[in-house]
């Protein structure tokens, strides 16, 4: 088994908790999911459906989105915002994520910019 095997399942994971703050950061601007998809996808940060609808049921649960249903065009659509708790939750995120980069950067010799 050579490194390459296993890229896909590190970069999976790594993009996992970047998709949390991702998200928070995103939906500090309200959106529904599909938009939500897209505007990460333009950023660069790909994530399936099947793991962001999950994730965004998870983070209101955790109180950290709020959501209302929009009913104004013919398909209603759940429009999801970062609420008081989640921009809490996100500043602590990027705090600690700053950190890991800074960390990440000190242990190699090329540096993260």
């Amino acid at each position: 088994m050579t490194w390459n095997d296993t890229l896909p399942t590190h970069l999976q994971e790594l993009r996992r908790g970047t998709a949390v703050v991702a998200s928070l950061a995103a939906l500090r601007s309200p959106g529904h999911g599909y938009r939500l998809l897209q505007t990460l996808g333009d950023a660069g940060i790909n994530v399936d459906a099947n793991t962001l609808y999950p994730l965004l049921r998870r983070l209101e649960d955790q109180g950290l989105l709020t959501s209302e249903w929009d009913t104004t065009e013919s398909r209603p659509r759940k429009v999801y915002r970062t609420s008081a708790d989640g921009e809490q939750m996100l500043d602590a995120l990027l705090t600690d994520l700053e950190a890991v980069r800074t960390a990440i950067a000190t242990l190699t010799d090329r540096g993260i910019s």
